[in-house]
């Protein structure tokens, strides 16, 4: 259950925090700009440090790269699977005419309907939670560059 609490936990605490500032956004109508959705990636960014460094903690000397990699990534979809579903919500049931001011454009030029902005919505989630992963592993995986690095991988 240790292993899974972390990714649980932090995808959850993400999820919320991308939820707050989508509402925060909509009380001065500027949800409907998909610029501020660039600040997405520092929430999601922040968190996943966290849970990957929370992570390491508490594995110690037996933190393994495969599974830091594994609990930063399901961290990610954790929380970009919690805002989908609440994007989804939001878009059909809470403001239904959010969609026709979010992609005015689009849906006269390109026909674009609700499942397909949703579908983006969590494939853009899923390649910040991907890229983010990648770079963090970079810091916190054991270098080998080092006299014990290569002692301990031999």
């Amino acid at each position: 259950m240790g292993n899974f609490s972390i990714p649980i936990k932090y995808g959850i605490a993400i999820g919320a925090g991308l939820i707050a500032y989508f509402l925060i956004l909509s009380l001065f109508g500027a949800h409907k700009y998909p610029i501020y959705s660039l600040f997405n990636g520092v929430i999601m960014g922040y968190g996943m440090f966290q849970a990957i460094k929370h992570y390491r903690l508490s594995k110690g000397n037996k933190f393994k790269y495969e599974k830091g990699f594994i609990a930063s990534l399901t961290t990610g979809f954790n929380a970009s699977i919690i805002f989908t579903i609440f994007f989804g919500l939001y878009a059909t049931e809470f403001n239904p005419g959010f969609i026709d001011e979010l992609i005015t454009v689009w849906i006269a030029d390109y026909n674009t309907h609700i499942g397909i902005v949703i579908f983006i919505v969590a494939i853009m989630g899923f390649a910040t939670s991907l890229v983010l992963t990648l770079a963090y592993m970079q810091l916190f995986k054991d270098s080998w560059n080092t006299t014990e690095g290569k002692k301990h991988h031999l």
